[in-house]
């Protein structure tokens, strides 16, 4: 999904009652010595250096078309393999688009009581299994000895969604059509409802600390992220589990996205239906999965001898208030949410050489994307821009979770994974999108950006830690 841009708040300059082209007696000016240093010395970006404050990421969990494992993950999209085939979920030969990164195969052995299993809607279970996965990649898994010295109180779970538990919510609806209100399933709205995910994986492991949803449609990952991080730079917790997760590949969530015409319908090659930025782009594919951060601040990941993976730099959010689906064109919004990130992260501009975009495959967004990125950016030989949206389709609520994991091992492995489909390129792009094949970049700091249904955007900022 696609939506886009637009401001957060104009900074209106205070005049302390001067008229217009009048100056204080007392006012220095501008061209002064002294002033310059001042005005250098203000805007100059400075990073957060206070350990309780700085945020790193310390594990990471996935459940994503290409398996569970985030090695695996990452290899199969540098590889530039597409995991996009049709669906044999339903029937779905009377829709005009019958194709999607379906996940097959999943399970949750291990990781789920099999009765509670039996239960869930994919969206839970997606959910708690990439939880305990990042647990467990963080050091901390159940019942070890590690999780158990964690301090509860300020350990939280903010884990979002877009749709929440749709397959329930619409079998629900099916029962009491079909066989009256004495047919629906008791779990019908604790199961479809957006917070249950974050609150059924919070009382698997514990974490007492803070637990919410929040569902910003696409944008829903990094807004959690952004979330996540505050709370642990306020002092209101030491860890917190982040990220998304989604799963509307049924019938009614394909028939959404057919009303609103927003789906490619490349029925007969749907591995290259995703392409983003491709001049024959004809809409996103659908994806579902789950990804999630373990995100502590450096005291306490450094106090328990964490491994940390990388850091988390800051992020903004904000809304076009623009139109229900549509991009601004101009990309204001967009633009003003990366200016905003790279403020909290104390970032310039000129340090990022590495754009996990939206990039969605759609007309209209994948260019009002491009347009606020060259806002912010002006030297554009200098940045790469990849869309894993190529390879596993548009996961939705869970796309911020996913792209922010494939955002971090390419700061670890030093490899970028290519934007697939790439056969006849938009002139106006002018970015290297690593089109096809993969490419070995250092990156300096990473933004990764997500966009949602409602105008919403977010933008989250990563680089590599360094102590």
């Amino acid at each position: 999904m696609q939506a886009s841009q637009a401001p957060c708040s104009l900074q209106i300059p205070r005049t302390n009652g001067l008229r217009p082209g009048q100056r204080s007696a007392r006012a220095r000016p501008v061209s002064s010595p002294r002033s310059l240093i001042m005005a250098s010395a203000v805007s100059a970006p400075k990073r957060e250096t206070d350990p309780k404050k700085r945020v790193v990421i310390t594990g990471m969990g996935l459940v994503s078309v290409f398996g569970n494992d985030v090695d695996s993950y990452y290899e199969r999209l540098l590889n530039g393999e597409s995991g996009i085939k049709p669906i044999d979920r339903f029937d779905a030969s009377k829709f005009p688009t019958r194709f999607a990164g379906q996940i097959q195969g999943f399970s949750s052995e291990g990781y789920i009581d099999p009765k509670n299993d039996r239960r869930l809607d994919d969206c839970l279970r997606y959910c708690i299994v990439s939880g305990k996965k990042a647990l467990e990649d963080a050091g901390l898994p159940l019942g070890s000895p590690s999780l158990e010295k964690i301090d509860k109180v300020r350990a939280g779970v903010l884990v979002g969604t877009g749709m929440g538990g749709l397959t329930v919510f619409s079998d629900g609806v099916q029962a009491l059509i079909e066989k009256g209100h004495r047919k629906i399933t008791p779990f019908f709205i604790p199961y479809a409802i957006t917070n249950m995910g974050s609150a059924l994986l919070a009382m698997d492991i514990g974490f007492m600390g803070a637990n919410y949803s929040i569902s910003t449609a696409c944008a829903t990952s990094n807004y959690c992220f952004y979330a996540a991080a505050n709370h642990i730079r306020r002092g209101e917790a030491d860890i917190m589990l982040a990220g998304g997760t989604e799963a509307a590949i049924i019938p009614i969530g394909l028939g959404g996205f057919v009303a609103c015409r927003a789906l490619s319908q490349r029925n007969d090659d749907p591995k290259t239906a995703s392409r983003p930025w491709d001049k024959e782009r004809d809409g996103f594919v659908m994806g579902e999965g789950a990804g999630i951060l373990v995100m502590e601040s450096l005291e306490h990941a450094m106090k328990r001898g964490a491994p940390i993976i990388a850091e988390y730099l800051g992020g903004a959010v904000n809304c076009d208030a623009y139109h229900m689906t549509d991009p601004r064109a101009d990309g204001l919004g967009v633009s003003t949410c990366i200016e905003k990130s790279l403020e909290d992260a104390g970032v310039a501009p000129e340090e990022v050489n590495y754009i996990n975009a939206h990039a969605t495959s759609t007309l209209a967004g994948d260019l009002a994307e491009i347009n606020a990125i060259k806002k912010v950016f002006k030297n554009k030989s200098e940045i790469k821009i990849n869309a894993t949206k190529s390879m596993i389709g548009h996961c939705l609520g869970a796309a911020g979770g996913l792209e922010a994991i494939a955002t971090v091992k390419a700061i670890t492995t030093g490899w970028l994974h290519p934007s697939i489909n790439q056969f006849n390129p938009e002139p106006a792009v002018e970015f290297d999108t690593v089109a096809n094949t993969k490419q070995q970049h250092e990156v300096n700091v990473a933004i990764s950006n997500s966009f949602g249904f409602g105008g919403h955007n977010s933008v989250v900022v990563f680089a590599p830690f360094k102590p």
